[in-house]
């Protein structure tokens, strides 16, 4: 059987309440976790406070909590992930912010002071704002952006989580492109 095929019975499994299956799923797509992890992480700061292996960790630990999920295919797990791990980074520059603007004050020797650009954690709240407000009238792109950005999904693989042809995706992702760009220029 293949890993995918694998990892896709063992989904199925953990859907019906085999909890070893989840303990066998885990060094599957640990790796594959990893590599959407780093994809997210070289988008922010470097000297961000949440290092790869935390962000993995913390994902893994929300997707445990995911009990409402029919689990049907690889591609569906590894876009469940990219979703969490990206509302795990969004709350974490919403955090950074409100302790921006004193919501955490912490006393800092100036030795252990280092510099640190907030300029990643906007553009990625501007981000998640236009992506909400295109998911307003195009849940659709809003997804596929997701899926294909911060999941790092190919097209293939985002038309089988969403259920649509790979032509629809590359048209979809890049009108959603297009409007992103539009709307973060403003």
């Amino acid at each position: 059987m293949s890993q995918d095929g694998e990892i896709t019975e063992l989904l199925a499994a953990w859907r019906e309440g085999d909890e070893t299956s989840l303990e066998r799923l885990l060094p599957l797509v640990e790796t594959e976790l990893r590599r959407l992890a780093r994809g997210y992480m070289r988008r922010e700061n470097p000297n961000h406070t949440l290092q790869t292996t935390a962000l993995v960790n913390e994902a893994f630990l929300k997707l445990v909590d995911q009990t409402r999920i029919s689990w049907q295919n690889r591609a569906q797990f590894f876009g469940v992930c990219a979703q969490i791990m990206r509302r795990i980074l969004i709350n974490h520059a919403r955090e950074r912010r409100a302790a921006k603007r004193g919501g955490d004050v912490e006393v800092v020797c100036l030795d252990d002071a280092h510099v640190i650009s907030p300029e990643k954690s906007e553009m990625l709240l501007a981000l998640d704002e236009a992506l909400e407000r295109l998911a307003e009238f195009d849940p659709n792109k809003s997804r596929i952006v997701e899926l294909r950005y911060f999941g790092g999904l190919t097209i293939e693989e985002t038309a089988e989580v969403l259920g649509i042809s790979p032509p629809t995706v590359s048209l979809h992702w890049r009108l959603a492109r297009a409007w992103l760009r539009e709307e973060l220029s403003r």
